[in-house]
């Protein structure tokens, strides 16, 4: 290949055939500034801020116009600088100046040019439609504002990491940066290796740093978390930002590493050692004992075990979910962890209590990670295969069991479905499949809560909020294989799919199965109905507003025969050791006020978050907590009308009693006639009431009552 000859700047410059005027410059250490060209990718030519005067009609972008033989280049007469400083202020105009990788660390490309060129305020009116921030992405930060679409992320992403994420939307003045089909980062496809934000000129992607948090344990260098096989593909310049979001931790044998109903922000990953894992909490629920028959009667509360007072509908699950690779048997919940484990997910990604508790078996060490870290590992493609093939390998076959009507699968199909099925994660707020769509595959809750909806005109009605151990999509791929309502994720979500091909097999060769799906699928569809029409005489609207519409039992005063005497709420503190599940006050409905007690509500939020999946209701819709509660208390808080409340209990572990609870929440007084709340009123006022069939009849506007 033959050389060209040139001058530039009066210079005379010789170069293989081919280079750009851009790099023949930069040969002879003759400076032209850029914005969208990095010499690791290829030149596009967008900011223009390159221009040269090669003797043409108009000015050239010298990081794509070839050298050519005997071109005479200038690169700062008069017009060319006039020309970089008009494009300079242009590009400022819509710039947030200082932006946020100029206030951080001072070094936005684009504020270092306008300073250089005495740019302190731009002349041009700046942009009116704001474009907008993206905070939905752990790990970084998205600025639309301060994007100056010189496509250096997209060419990042695309040629140096092949993860083909970013690219252009919108066409002029509406042109942006958008994440796969213009999806909030968070939600894309993308795995946070970061250089997307190393590529970037401006504040427009930014490091959401973590320096100032403090974890306990020793600092991991970048080498060596870069020599680990799920850091691999990584950005260095991301995980040096971030040093402190990860930590390596020693524990010697027997020491707790964390415990079951705490809270945490962190996720673990085990290097060396092993650990157990195991609920420390009596495996029991309470249970109220006593008569009735009088209004100065005591009932007593004690724990009670699964063989000592087996409840109605009661759950028959051998195994407890926790928020680790394994579940835990019900008769000895202990399970061991190994290296190469992973867990705390949900309590990293969502701040939901610790499931368990964790202690190292031997000398271990492990990574204790925060989680824009494990967000990262999550999407790193090497070590989502390793988890998923531990899943597979370790926990596939219980989880299966662990639900009663999956319990006859044969060993020689599970490990079909174990090459078979796929792992999927979702965000929060991400749609796993709407109304309408196309039923393809039939889902597994490994981790994270699934809200089921059903849209209408007064708003959308929820169905059923699905833990680990649930599952959906039978009725789809059963009937007439369309979905049948909308399932959202409703935080950080793991799911089991099982693809439409797998189903039908194991629907076809297990007839008990099929007839156990068809049963559940006909339930489900005969609840939601009767929910639906019981509102159609009052706007749905209101029902969605208040929270009726999730009650199938409600206790309301009659304020006209009401005389404030409490004894409704003594009766309900005497009948539970002092801890009443009643308080009156609340809505209003005409001379009636819905006193706060459990409304046993058909799709209770107070089964969202459990770490353990202890809190579901029976088919009946009343609320049961099941013996392996942790007393976390998450349950209570989410409740919105505050009818959960924790029960203390002493026992023993080993010579020190220790002060241990169990979350309760009202029965019915299932054991007696009648409530002892409403049996307690000397003057017929409390009443429990269907609310659908009573507010239809009542038919009143809403009011609210003030606390009495």
């Amino acid at each position: 290949m033959s050389d060209v000859q040139l001058t530039i700047d009066g210079i005379p410059v010789s170069v293989p055939e081919g280079t750009t005027v851009f790099d023949a410059a930069r040969m002879q250490g003759i400076p032209i500034p850029t914005l969208c060209h990095q010499q690791n990718e290829t030149p596009v030519g967008v900011c223009r801020v390159c221009v040269v005067d090669v003797g043409g009609r108009v000015f050239a972008a010298s990081c794509v116009r070839p050298a050519e033989n005997k071109m005479v280049v200038s690169t700062n007469s008069p017009k060319v600088l006039r020309a970089r400083r008009t494009l300079i202020e242009l590009l400022m105009a819509d710039h947030p100046s200082p932006c946020a990788r100029q206030r951080n660390s001072g070094d936005c490309e684009l504020e270092t040019l306008a300073h250089h060129e005495g740019i302190s305020e731009s002349r041009f009116p700046r942009r009116l439609s704001p474009r907008g921030q993206d905070n939905s992405s752990l790990v970084i930060a998205v600025d639309h504002e301060a994007c100056i679409l010189c496509d250096r992320c997209i060419r990042g992403c695309d040629e140096i990491r092949h993860n083909d994420v970013l690219g252009r939307r919108g066409k002029g003045f509406m042109a942006g940066i958008a994440f796969d089909y213009n999806l909030p980062m968070g939600n894309s496809s993308c795995v946070s290796c970061g250089e997307c934000m190393v590529s970037c000129p401006t504040g427009a992607l930014t490091n959401k740093s973590v320096v100032k948090t403090v974890l306990p344990g020793e600092p991991v260098n970048v080498e060596e978390l870069l020599d680990l096989p799920y850091f691999q593909k990584v950005s260095g310049t991301f995980l040096e930002l971030n040093k402190n979001a990860v930590v390596r931790r020693h524990f010697k044998k027997g020491e707790i590493v964390c415990r079951e109903g705490e809270y945490g922000s962190t996720a673990f990953y085990i290097l060396q050692g092993t650990a157990d894992v195991y609920l420390s909490t009596p495996m029991a629920h309470v249970k109220t004992e006593g008569g009735a028959l009088g209004f100065f009667s005591k009932l007593t509360s004690r724990l009670a075990g699964r063989q000592q007072d087996r409840r109605e509908e009661e759950g028959q699950r051998r195994s407890i979910p926790i928020d680790g690779p394994v579940d835990l048997p019900y008769d000895n919940p202990v399970a061991t962890l190994n290296p190469g484990d992973l867990f705390g997910e949900m309590t990293c990604m969502s701040l939901y209590p610790r499931s368990a508790t964790v202690r190292a078996a031997t000398d271990c060490v492990m990574l204790e990670m925060l989680r824009n870290v494990l967000d990262i590992i999550q999407r790193n493609k090497t070590l989502k295969a390793q988890l998923d093939a531990g899943y597979k390998k370790r926990a596939l076959d219980d989880h299966l069991r662990s639900v009663p009507m999956f319990a006859s699968l044969t060993p020689d199909f599970i490990d079909l479905l174990r090459s078979k099925v796929e792992l999927v994660r979702y965000g929060k707020d991400d749609v796993i499949c709407n109304q309408g769509d196309i039923a393809d595959s039939f889902y597994l809750v490994r981790l994270g809560f699934v809200k089921v909806t059903e849209p209408h005109p007064g708003g959308d009605l929820v169905l059923a909020y699905l833990g680990r151990g649930g599952y959906f999509g039978e009725i789809g791929l059963l009937g007439e294989g369309r979905r049948t309502a909308t399932c959202t994720a409703l935080d950080h979500v793991e799911l089991v799919r099982i693809h439409a091909e797998e189903f039908h097999q194991m629907t076809d060769r297990f007839p008990e199965v099929r007839s156990s799906l068809e049963g559940l699928a006909r339930e489900r569809q005969q609840q939601n109905q009767q929910r639906l029409s019981t509102a159609t005489s009052m706007p749905l609207d209101h029902f969605l507003a208040q929270g009726l519409m999730e009650a199938q039992s409600l206790l309301v005063l009659d304020l006209e025969r009401c005389t404030r005497c409490d004894a409704c709420v003594r009766a309900c503190a005497d009948a539970h050791d002092g801890v009443t599940r009643l308080i009156r006050e609340g809505l209003r409905f005409d001379k009636y006020l819905v006193a706060t007690s459990c409304r046993q509500c058909r799709d209770p939020l107070c089964m969202v978050g459990c770490p353990v999946g202890a809190i579901r209701r029976r088919n009946s819709l009343e609320v049961i907590i099941e013996n392996w509660c942790i007393g976390c208390g998450l349950c209570a808080k989410n409740c919105p009308y505050g009818n959960i409340n924790m029960h203390p209990f002493e026992m023993m572990e080993g010579q020190i009693a220790v002060k241990k609870q169990k979350a309760t929440s009202c029965d019915l007084c299932t054991e007696h006639a009648e409530p002892s709340c409403v049996y307690a009123c000397p003057h017929d006022a409390a009443h429990r009431v269907e609310p659908n069939e009573f507010f239809r009849w009542l038919g009143t506007p809403l009011e609210t009552e003030a606390p009495r």
